[in-house]
């Protein structure tokens, strides 16, 4: 069984301008290369909210535009992601895809023989945070994003500037039980 990582898209690895789905608006967040670059030995994977898409605020192939630009870029820095698991759902449609719900990591898990119990996730809200620990996953909040606004609501195993601060605690501790 393989440790993984799962990230938040908006807000952890590309800038959250409310709902990001125009490539136009593409931009990475500062040091969110450096930090995926550090976690090239581990199983990376981009788990998102999309309920713009439910809302019918953009199309999926919006959705998948953007994730194929956003993918491109990473490959030219040498960042493979395995796979990019995504809710389209509006909140209110109580799914069991939508994070905090763990139906997504469980996916991941069964697909590429992921250790939840070893793996990290990684994100800026609050239903970042409840998804990893509704995993068993160890748990670092980011203060990008929404980060700083959801700090007072979480209890993440590590609070982090940003994905490269993140990706050097992963370094360090991950071979520690919490």
């Amino acid at each position: 069984m393989k440790k993984a990582i799962f990230i938040d898209r908006d807000g952890t690895i590309v800038e959250n301008v409310g709902y990001v789905y125009k490539v136009e608006d593409f931009k990475l967040l500062p040091n969110a290369i450096r930090g995926l670059k550090l976690l090239k030995n581990y199983k990376l994977f981009i788990i998102t909210n999309q309920s713009g898409i439910g809302r019918g605020i953009y199309k999926l192939k919006d959705f998948v535009m953007f994730n194929s630009h956003l993918l491109r870029e990473l490959k030219k820095n040498n960042i493979k992601i395995q796979k990019i698991y995504y809710c389209h759902h509006k909140p209110e449609d109580n799914c069991d895809c939508r994070k905090p719900k763990t139906k997504l990591l469980k996916d991941a898990e069964k697909e590429f023989h992921i250790n939840l119990k070893k793996s990290f996730v990684v994100g800026d809200m609050k239903s970042d945070f409840e998804l990893g620990r509704n995993a068993k996953c160890k748990t670092i909040h980011v203060l990008t994003g929404h980060g700083i606004k959801h700090k007072n609501d979480v209890n993440p195993n590590y609070f982090a500037k940003d994905l490269l601060d993140a990706a050097k605690w992963i370094l360090k501790n991950n071979n520690k039980n919490f």
